[in-house]
């Protein structure tokens, strides 16, 4: 049985919920794949962990970090994850960082390894708006990309 990880984020901004963990809970679990769900922190310095430790308590065949855009009118998986913390808002912890690698000597960037466009297609054929989104922005989703916690912490690359 395959196994996958979902994740979305708790509320932040004043929110009382996030849509990205919303849509997480209603997934439901197709025959022969077991889904887990983990709800990450809206912060920049333990949102990595949480999706580390669930990584290896799970131990997935692959994870998918949901994350929420405001005034998007799409689903839109992204390809790339920037190797920069640069805050419009303070985090849930109030931190605000400014033009700050995640990782300094990391690359600029992180592909995702899942067939982002496939995926697009996949949801418009289901009748619901998507498009390709070419960036996790500069907030806490690029934190949690699946390559940077390889990079940091010898997990495997789903």
């Amino acid at each position: 049985m395959r196994k996958i990880l979902l994740t979305g984020f708790e509320p932040f901004g004043g929110e009382s919920i996030n849509p990205s963990w919303e849509a997480v809970l209603k997934v439901q679990e197709p025959e022969g794949i077991q889904i887990f769900r983990k709800q990450i922190p809206v912060e920049f310095e333990t949102c990595l962990p949480t999706a580390e430790e669930a990584i290896r308590e799970f131990q997935p065949d692959c994870v998918l970090c949901v994350g929420m855009a405001g005034g998007r009118d799409a689903v839109t998986p992204e390809r790339i994850a920037i190797n920069l913390d640069d805050a419009r808002i303070p985090d849930n912890a109030g931190q605000k960082p400014c033009d700050k690698p995640i990782l300094p000597d990391g690359p600029a960037a992180y592909f995702t390894t899942l067939p982002a466009k496939r995926i697009v297609e996949e949801i418009e054929k289901s009748g619901i708006r998507a498009r390709l989104s070419y960036t996790a922005g500069t907030f806490v989703c690029s934190d949690t990309s699946t390559e940077r916690a390889e990079a940091r912490s010898g997990l495997p690359d789903f």
